[in-house]
This record gives C-alpha cells, structure tokens and sequence, in this order.
C-alpha cells in the first residue's frame, strides 16, 4: 500500500504530557509557521472542555470531532499541529494526517508522563484510582499507532531545543524528499 505525500505540515503525536503543545509552539516560531493544537480548536469550536466534552458526550463523539478535524487539515499549509494523544490511535486518522504532514511522535516514559500532569485535572482519562497505571495500559494500546509516526523523539530528558533541532533536521530532508520525488511512500 502507497501513500501519496506533499509534506506542508508537521504534526507532533504521542501520549498527554509529553510536550507537543510547548515543543509545537517553539517549532512554530522557529519555522514563522502556524501552530494549531487540535484540543484547543475542538474547545473553540463546541465552547467547552474536552472533559465537558467527554462527560456529556462520551469519548466516542469526541474521536467523531478529531476525524472531522482531520480531514480539514488536507487543506493546511505551514502549519505545525499538535494532535490530541489519542488521535492517531485509530489508523485512518493517521492515514490521513501523513497526506501532507510530516508525523513525529513525542514519548516519555509512564513515571515521566505522570509526574508532569499528576496536578491536572483537565485529563478525562486519568480520572481513575490509578492513573500511572491507566498511563501504562493506554501506552501499551497505543503503542504500534505511535509507531507508525515518521519520527520518534524520546522527551524524558533531552532539552526543548535540542528535540526541536532533531525534528526540524528531518522534517526538511522529508520536504525536500517530498518535493523531488513524486513516487509514493510504502506505508508500514
């Protein structure tokens, strides 16, 4: 199976808490692109959080919102996106954001994740007795998605700029790629 791409984009994934908002804002002023975090624009859209979202619709509407979402981002140029940590879980939605964007997956470890959202209460999904764990089972769930992105970037200890280096290192070579070649990426 091949995968058409023209690379105008770059969408950081992976897991709550491991810095795609902070690192897609700093990739953003580096590269004088948009930045777009897919959380806050379904908030804007549906005026409310994405817990209100949960608890009154379930999560199910919620995925219903990011695919739509997704599929508006065909249109995007220059633009760094923030995805929501659950929405490259389902494969079509990947699918469709490496279309035209260059896809880097953000990771930490469990402890590391939880240590840095463990005071916020704005994680419909970690409402639980025992949120590392839940961080361990989701993880695990969504771990051959997270795979499937163009890079990975373990977040645990390296610094903010030297992640941002290393992404925008690869994301050029991938347009320049994109742009010379016209011959389709095999999709794994």
């Amino acid at each position: 199976m091949f995968l058409e791409r023209n690379i105008n984009n770059l969408a950081l994934t992976g897991f709550m808490g491991v810095g795609k908002s902070t690192v897609g804002r700093h990739l953003a002023d580096y590269l004088s692109f948009q930045f777009k975090d897919t959380d806050e624009i379904i908030e804007e859209r549906n005026k409310t959080t994405i817990s209100e979202i949960f608890d009154s619709h379930g999560e199910s509407y919620f995925r219903e919102l990011e695919k739509k979402l997704i599929a508006e981002m065909l249109d995007w140029k220059q633009c760094v996106i923030s995805t929501g940590g659950g929405l490259v879980a389902f494969e079509d939605n990947m699918l469709q954001l490496k279309k035209n964007a260059f896809v880097v997956c953000l990771w930490a470890k469990p402890e590391t994740i939880f240590n840095r959202i463990k005071r916020q209460s704005n994680r419909p999904l970690l409402q639980t007795d025992d949120p590392l764990e839940t961080i361990r089972t989701m993880l695990e769930k969504r771990k051959s998605a997270y795979r499937t992105a163009d890079l990975m970037i373990n977040t645990d200890t390296r610094p903010m700029r030297q992640i941002s280096q290393i992404i925008i290192r690869q994301f050029r070579q991938a347009q320049q790629q994109s742009g010379k070649q016209n011959h389709p990426t095999p999709l794994s």
